[in-house]
């Protein structure tokens, strides 16, 4: 299959620059496998979707405040910095802007603070490695003036906002290591959570930290050829048991996420049960993977061609989405991350 084939066309207005003041009062489209049809609702009534039994599993990853901004020592010009994963103490692989200005050994300061960046190598990597003088330093700068690092195309004149700390993380956050949010569980509220639970469904907590991965560009032309990085993960005993159990009395396992649905097949062993784990997920589902573990999924909308739009194209298939995501657009929903949602059942 080619990656052209799972384009689509989005007005940019669509695309939701802010979150809703209430974060359960996003749209939900849910889409029906069997029927292939969907119908228009509303997040607020996600658990009237959810039966007695079904686990539904959420991802508790914490994101960060990766995004900080220095000066390049000497001119003084900016640059923008994500850091994306630490490679050992003090030295973290960072996506840099202007990365193809900074050559090997340049350095980076930053505003009140003593701390500094040192580039290990020389332009030509979408991926920089730097070297930070203090790794203590380096955790309080993020704390006091790191930024949330918003997905590039939401693009407002000020940038990130105070909120976006409290708004681009989910209820559950607990576990911290991501550098963007597993963004459908941010429409969940304690209340959504307790709705589930009264009506004797399972929450289930695992660990996926999204990182580079989940948002990165499919660059090659065929679908087969695409890999996703791998990203951290953690399944416990508990969540383990909870979710065969699930499905050996035959309900469902709903996964909040892309995010989630990758640890749980990733963690699938060849009886088809989910074992407990901890390692990296490195599993690239495309259409023609066949699901063991998730039988439902809960989603936001997501990019063309991209990595993300190729696992639910998966999931419920290429033309059901197609058709789903049209709908979406001339029914004006709000897409990615701080937008409306999806439930595939």
């Amino acid at each position: 299959m080619h990656i052209s084939e799972f384009d689509y066309e989005l007005p940019e207005e669509l695309i939701a620059q802010h979150p809703l003041p209430q974060r359960d009062a996003s749209r939900m489209l849910v889409v029906d496998r069997k029927s292939g049809t969907w119908t228009d609702s509303h997040f607020g009534r996600f658990s009237e979707y959810v039966n007695s039994g079904d686990a539904v599993v959420i991802n508790n990853t914490r994101v960060f405040p990766a995004r900080l901004i220095g000066k390049r020592e000497g001119s003084g010009g900016r640059v923008e910095i994500l850091l994306v994963r630490e490679i050992q103490s003090d030295i973290w692989g960072a996506l840099v802007r202007p990365g193809n200005r900074l050559k090997e050994g340049a350095l980076v300061t930053f505003s009140d603070s003593s701390l500094e960046a040192q580039v290990l190598d020389a332009p030509g990597m979408e991926m920089r490695r730097l070297r930070f003088s203090s790794a203590e330093q380096l955790a309080q700068l993020m704390e006091t003036q790191g930024e949330m690092p918003l997905p590039p195309y939401i693009k407002r004149p000020s940038g990130t906002e105070s909120t976006d700390r409290e708004r681009y993380q989910t209820v559950f956050a607990r576990e911290r290591g991501a550098i963007a949010a597993p963004t459908a569980g941010l429409h969940f509220t304690p209340g959504v959570l307790n709705q589930l639970r009264d009506r004797r469904a399972r929450v289930v907590e695992i660990t996926l930290h999204v990182g580079y991965g989940t948002f990165e560009p499919v660059r090659v032309s065929e679908v087969r050829d695409h890999r996703v990085r791998p990203e951290g993960f953690e399944i416990t005993d508990e969540s383990a048991n909870f979710i065969n159990e699930t499905k050996k009395t035959g309900h469902r396992v709903i996964a909040v996420g892309t995010t989630t649905t990758r640890a749980l097949e990733s963690a699938v062993d060849s009886g088809g049960g989910v074992v407990p784990a901890s390692g990296t997920a490195d599993l690239t589902i495309t259409p023609g993977y066949e699901f063991r573990a998730v039988d439902a999924l809960l989603t936001n909308f997501h990019l063309p061609k991209s990595s993300l739009l190729l696992l639910v194209s998966a999931f419920a298939g290429k033309e059901l989405i197609y058709k789903a995501y049209r709908h979406a657009v001339a029914d004006q929903y709000r897409f990615y991350s701080y937008g409306d949602c999806m439930l595939i059942v």
